[in-house]
């Protein structure tokens, strides 16, 4: 379908405009990272542990350097020089190992680099890598988080006496009062498993070391250009400002590329040795092995009523799965959880305990949604479970919870402020869209012919725009450069690093409708730290919440001084901008964008107190994050004979705020599902008892696949949001968080003649065919 003709006067926020980035994408001219060659390149391959957990008594490279076409090898003993890799998360009490770039005398995950290989040739340097010769001790492994916490376990890090990593507790109302006087407690166990985040694209490094002037040229598939640099250049012990970091086409992130990895610094190390360019292009087994994992969560819930469906009070002991050591906002991520408990119900007692802990197994960290999806999961399956124990129906318990549309802002009991919300208009929606009663009474006529048909319902919220600058590791205000060039085109230099969200269209959205021009006038760059000043990046569904944001401020300064260019070429002092140009309101006389532009570069006149040429830097510090909310709902039925699952209808209804670009939106939702059916329904990381990563290929690791999916009927309601004059809260993460509990309930359903209460994802046809038959 192609985007409506839009005449220059017509707005373009909240138009249906295809993406401006994705011809370039399409036909295969985008540049990424392994694109990218230099004269004199050399290539990496990382030798890595075979074992979950070993002592490496020695490491004999000889036979690699002999290779025909190796020009080095470096080891753990080589690179000690280099600054450990960072975690960013501050928690009381945290264990932080040192985490070298290359291992030094023992690993402590599969997958664990403990040599580098460099060749002219990328295939050498494979085979190379083959050669070089470890001896190791390998050593009794654990992981499993439940086990990990057992008297005697493994200790995947020997310094300390224990496998926890740091205890949290955060309580709020009278918790125990509440559970005292509660006339129904309902209990659960509920998991939610490891994942592979498995983006298209893995990662890679391409390293460049300038020695004339001592700098060092970084391409990295990453989501955070400039918090790498920064945290690079320290690793590096190189200033910061000789360090220029350029992130081309990301082939995916979702939040896996939301860290810096030992192979940034690795390579830079490498680069500045050889005195050449190197490239390191991570290969899918290794992405399975060494990127980080999400989830890893294992739930305790509580959750305490009345006998007419309210909430009175949740409890909540959670197990957090970290792995063997922290990337940058590895423990942080579980504490989101935390935050996101209540979901959209007005329970005022909450109490919860994280517990971290380390496992022989690559760290976990944010993966879309972070900490978001598990917290939904965890209090939609419990509002279902107690809509069971009361004999309520599933929507009816939730409306009974909702905040009320009238109560925002709405302090939560874990600290959080609600900006705004009507947390039933999407519920509503849903269940019209579906035709609620009628599917219930088709149920039960599916259920007298012995079919298991289910309907599942799930309500959720997420703290987006993350976020204020101190309930963040590295900062949380973003920022822009706005130019009106000489002929009065607009170029954008955004500080978030989009790398699929659409936000090279949503922002000349936005930007052509301030300053009145057409869409193709309007240019945003991002991803290089030589150009776009220093910015957060793109995660946690901040890009246009945030940084769209800072990009609108920078173009209000900008307006006012086209203003003042505009009053002096018409010798007025009452004049109005709008439509891309500036108007006289006694002569109607006007001067256009580009006119006005051109006057102010060529500069043979200047406003008082006014400086040549147009161009507005803004820094936005944000008040406050944001809250989007929605309603998902899956009707399902079950295959006796199989256990096959098959999805007869989904529907996603989400509210995101002001909505720039619809299409863009729905294709952020869908996503979304798709990868929240890929951990309901399919998808797990696995490790044996010594380590070893069992589901470490495509072969073993199950992800969505296209004839899998179902139809997504989408829909939206408009709730804007105070804490940003855009009114947009932010959507890339909706669809994950909205899914896995909606289908999981919906099976759940389906089973529940047969007595099922709860069953944990994935929900494999196996699981399903031996509860059936049980």
């Amino acid at each position: 379908m192609a985007s409506p003709t839009i005449t220059k006067t017509e707005k373009l926020v909240g138009k249906r405009i295809k993406r401006l980035e994705d011809p370039r994408l399409i036909t295969g001219t985008a540049t990424y990272v392994d694109d990218i060659q230099m004269p004199g390149m050399h290539h990496a391959c990382i030798v890595r542990s075979p074992h979950g957990a070993a002592r490496i008594k020695s490491i004999d490279v000889k036979g690699a350097l002999d290779t025909p076409g190796v020009m080095a090898v470096f080891t753990g003993k080589d690179t000690e020089s280099v600054g450990p890799v960072p975690c960013g998360a501050s928690l009381p009490g945290l264990r932080v190992p040192h985490h070298h770039v290359l291992a030094i005398d023992r690993v402590y995950f599969i997958g664990h680099p403990v040599a580098v290989v460099v060749a002219s040739d990328r295939y050498i340097a494979r085979d190379a890598a083959d050669r070089v010769e470890v001896v190791w001790e390998a050593l009794p492994a654990v992981t499993d988080v439940e086990k990990a916490l057992e008297a005697g376990a493994p200790a995947v890090h020997p310094e300390w006496p224990d496998n926890t990593a740091f205890n949290y507790h955060q309580e709020g109302g009278d918790v125990e009062g509440a559970f005292a006087e509660a006339e129904v407690v309902v209990k659960q166990r509920i998991i939610s498993q490891r994942l592979v985040p498995n983006a298209m694209e893995t990662r890679g490094v391409v390293a460049d070391w300038r020695s004339g002037d001592k700098t060092l040229n970084l391409y990295s598939s990453t989501q955070i250009p400039h918090l790498m640099r920064t945290l690079v250049a320290q690793m590096l012990g190189l200033p910061e400002n000789h360090l220029h970091v350029v992130t081309p086409e990301v082939g995916g992130g979702f939040g896996s590329k939301l860290n810096v990895y030992a192979e940034e610094a690795l390579m830079g190390f490498v680069a500045m040795k050889i005195g050449k360019p190197i490239k390191w292009i991570e290969s899918r087994r290794e992405n399975f092995m060494c990127t980080i994992h999400g989830r890893g969560h294992v739930d305790y819930y509580e959750v305490a009523a009345k006998r007419d469906g309210t909430i009175t009070a949740i409890r909540l002991k959670l197990i957090q799965d970290l792995g063997a050591y922290h990337q940058l906002l590895t423990p942080a991520i579980p504490t989101l959880s935390v935050l996101m408990m209540p979901g959209l119900y007005k329970c005022q007692n909450i109490k919860a305990d994280i517990v971290g802990v380390f496992t022989n197994a690559v760290p976990t960290d944010a993966y879309r949604g972070a900490g978001r999806p598990e917290a939904t999961h965890g209090i939609e399956r419990m509002v279902d479970i107690l809509a069971a124990e009361l004999k309520m129906d599933p929507a009816e318990i939730r409306f009974k919870n909702f905040v009320g549309k009238d109560q925002f802002p709405y302090a939560t009991a874990t600290g959080l402020t609600y900006d705004s919300g009507n947390y039933s208009a999407p519920l509503e929606k849903a269940l019209e869209m579906v035709k609620y009663t009628e599917l219930r009474g088709e149920q039960q006529k599916a259920r007298e012919q012995g079919k298991l048909m289910g309907i599942g319902i799930s309500t959720y919220g997420e703290i987006c725009a993350i976020g204020p600058s101190p309930a963040t590791p590295a900062g949380g205000w973003e920022s822009a450069t706005v130019k009106i060039e000489p002929s009065g085109k607009v170029t954008v230099m955004t500080g978030v690093s989009p790398h699929g969200q659409g936000e090279e269209t949503t922002f000349a959205q936005i930007a052509a409708d301030e300053l009145g021009v057409n869409l193709e006038d309007v240019s945003v760059l991002h991803g290089d730290t030589a150009i776009v000043q220093y910015g957060i990046g793109t995660f946690g569904s901040r890009g246009t919440a945030i940084g769209g944001t800072a990009m609108y401020f920078a173009i209000q300064e900008l307006k006012e001084k086209v203003k003042k260019y505009g009053a002096m070429l018409l010798n007025s002092d009452d004049v109005t901008f709008a439509d891309g140009k500036c108007t006289d309101n006694k002569t109607g006389k006007s001067k256009t964008l580009a006119e006005i532009a051109a006057a102010s570069y060529r500069a043979m006149k200047l406003p008082p107190n006014t400086q040549p040429g147009m161009v507005a830097t803004y820094f936005w510090e944000p008040p406050n994050f944001t809250f989007p909310f929605g309603a998902h709902i899956v009707v399902s039925e079950v295959d006796r004979e199989t256990g096959e699952i098959s999805i007869k209808r989904y529907i996603a209804v989400d509210d995101c705020g002001k909505i720039i670009n619809p299409m863009i939106v729905d294709g952020q939702v869908h996503g979304g599902v798709v990868q929240g059916l890929g951990q309901a329904l399919w998808e797990h990381a696995v490790y044996d008892d010594t380590g070893q990563l069992v589901t470490g290929e495509f072969m073993d690791y199950a992800v969505p696949r296209a004839t899998k999916i179902p139809w997504i009927e989408s829909a939206h309601t408009e709730t804007p949001s105070p804490v940003n004059p855009l009114g947009v809260k932010g959507v890339g993460e909706a669809g994950t968080i909205g899914c896995s509990p909606a289908m999981v309930n919906s099976i759940v359903d389906a089973l529940s003649p047969l007595g099922v209460r709860h069953i944990d994802m994935p929900l494999t046809p196996e699981k399903i065919w031996r509860l059936v038959h049980a």
